[in-house]
């Protein structure tokens, strides 16, 4: 019986074979920059964040294996999407009571809709 596992394959630039030294790094032009944010749609910012919190989510990142930016740009995505859908879920119910309240549906239910549209 062999007990050996299969050898597993290693991508190339986690071995290295694409290069590690700094005969392999270079300083990406500034226009390039610009056009590689332009074509994913991002824009770099800015932030004063306390040393532990960043310590935090480098370490987060780590263990998670990807990058720290990228953590971030995806927890802030996702605290934005549950923000949307708890204000949705508030205003929801808010119409909710006043339907209730008013004891007309359709005339409430218009009358929020013609709130909203001028909102718009």
């Amino acid at each position: 019986m062999n007990t050996k596992s299969p050898a597993v394959e290693q991508d190339p630039w986690d071995s290295g074979d694409l290069g590690r030294s700094a005969d392999h790094v270079g300083i990406v032009a500034e226009a390039d920059c610009r056009a590689i944010d332009d074509s994913l749609g991002l824009h770099p910012v800015s932030i004063r964040l306390e040393k532990s919190l960043i310590a935090n989510l480098k370490l987060i990142a780590e263990l998670r294996n990807v990058s720290y930016q990228p953590l971030i740009r995806d927890l802030l995505n996702r605290f934005v999407d549950s923000e949307f859908k708890a204000i949705l879920n508030e205003q929801s119910e808010q119409a909710k009571r006043r339907i209730e309240r008013q004891g007309s549906r359709s005339e409430a239910v218009d009358e929020f809709f013609e709130r909203e549209r001028k909102h718009a």
